[in-house]
């Protein structure tokens, strides 16, 4: 179970609030991180502002930024996320646990007219079509739409055109963020954040004389969208980050490049392909 705790701060000079929340995992050393950090914080005259803050702190690994995310995924335009990792690297986390301290005199002693560097990065927008109406929601990694008890069998459309009919396990929609989680297991690309657009990856698709689909996955930029129709009464399994969903209810789902972006503060430099050799090749690979 993900535990928050919260505080704020005045910066030097004393005439802006900067508000603060804490988003942890739960586990034992992720509690103890929170419970250290917030003792700091009280150390340091800071106070709580939950409903309002302008940086969210996550303590745990990516599933707690997904949490943290989707938490305040209404104010994106007006919150930041910093992360520290208590598992292996992860992707959206800066800071390892032995910089816990570092990290809240950065946050104390930060001034206010520094420049703080606020990277943005493109989330997958989706819109879930039913009789009832549309229903529009945000993916900060990615998702995936699959069939419950039998195949997933659908129609894609690329700017309003029929592009295939699907028939497989599922398919996945992703970030470029979310391009090194599940669509990496899918042998989709990996896309630097910086890039605006999503990637469509197909889920164990059927592919034989009969059915016949791209298989290799696809990637969209900005202006355009994909539109995906199930075929009717299909029971679906919706998957948003780490939100799950049954539905049968689901006439097609519009996949495009949100308008909004997620803003991760940097106190420090920690590249995009410095994260993925991390992750996926080692420190000290030649």
């Amino acid at each position: 179970m993900m535990n928050t705790t919260s505080f704020s701060r005045f910066l030097p000079g004393g005439s802006h609030m900067v508000n603060y929340w804490v988003v942890d995992r739960g586990d034992e050393l992720s509690v103890q991180l929170s419970a250290r950090f917030h003792a700091m914080a009280e150390r340091f005259g800071m106070n709580p502002d939950e409903q309002n803050p302008d940086i969210v702190l996550s303590i745990g690994g990516d599933g707690t930024m997904l949490h943290a995310f989707h938490l305040y995924k209404g104010r994106l335009d007006r919150t930041s996320f910093v992360g520290i990792h208590t598992g292996r690297l992860g992707f959206f986390a800066d800071w390892k646990p032995d910089e816990i301290e570092r990290l809240a005199q950065m946050i104390r002693n930060y001034p206010e007219d520094a420049n703080l560097k606020i990277v943005q990065y493109p989330l997958v927008e989706i819109g879930i079509r039913t009789r009832e109406g549309t229903e529009t929601d945000l993916a900060l990694n990615e998702f995936t739409l699959k069939g419950v008890e039998k195949m997933l069998v659908a129609e894609l459309h690329i700017n309003d055109e029929k592009f295939e009919t699907f028939r497989g396990d599922g398919i996945c929609i992703s970030s470029p963020s979310g391009s090194t989680a599940y669509n990496k297991s899918l042998g989709g690309s990996l896309i630097h954040p910086s890039l605006e657009a999503i990637q469509i990856a197909e889920i164990a698709s059927i592919n034989n004389r009969v059915y016949r689909t791209l298989g290799s996955s696809i990637i969209l930029p900005k202006h355009h969208h994909c539109d995906i129709r199930p075929q009717a009464g299909q029971n679906l399994l919706l998957t948003l980050d780490h939100l799950h969903v049954q539905r049968t209810d689901v006439l097609s789902l519009r996949l495009k490049v949100a308008g909004q972006k997620v803003r991760f503060a940097r106190f420090r430099p920690f590249p995009f392909w410095t994260r993925v050799r991390e992750a996926f090749i080692g420190h000290g690979a030649n």
